[in-house]
């Protein structure tokens, strides 16, 4: 069966809780579309996330990156919308979403967005 656009983010137990290690998935093709104009906005999306019991299981999160495709949305909202998924879905131990947008009108933007569970100093 084909793959399809989805914004359910599946996961996996981490298979090393114990200890703080990174994960960095990164997509060079992400596509939304500007909710002023209609045209396609492009994004190199960088998540990187330090798990705690969970962690996301990767085709789930290239179909929520695909879902993204025909949908509205600034580029902040988008950035920030995508964290707070992920912290949903995994409540992970610290996590980092970047979002490098192409250019559009002569300006490039890069939305940074991070997270850090309740109690913990971010690690830099």
């Amino acid at each position: 069966m084909p793959s399809a656009p989805s914004k359910e983010l599946d996961t996996f137990p981490n298979p090393n809780p114990e200890r703080d290690y990174t994960i960095e998935i990164n997509t060079p093709e992400f596509t939304c579309v500007c909710p002023m104009t209609g045209q396609p906005d492009f994004a190199d999306i960088t998540l990187s996330y330090v798990p705690d019991q969970r962690c996301v299981e990767l085709k789930s999160l290239k179909q929520y990156f695909w879902s993204y495709r025909d949908e509205g949305a600034f580029h902040e909202a988008v950035t920030n919308k995508i964290l707070s998924d992920i912290v949903e879905a995994i409540n992970p131990r610290e996590a980092v979403v970047t979002g490098r947008f192409n250019v559009r009108g002569g300006l490039y933007t890069t939305i940074t967005a991070s997270h850090s569970a309740p109690g913990r100093i971010p690690t830099e």
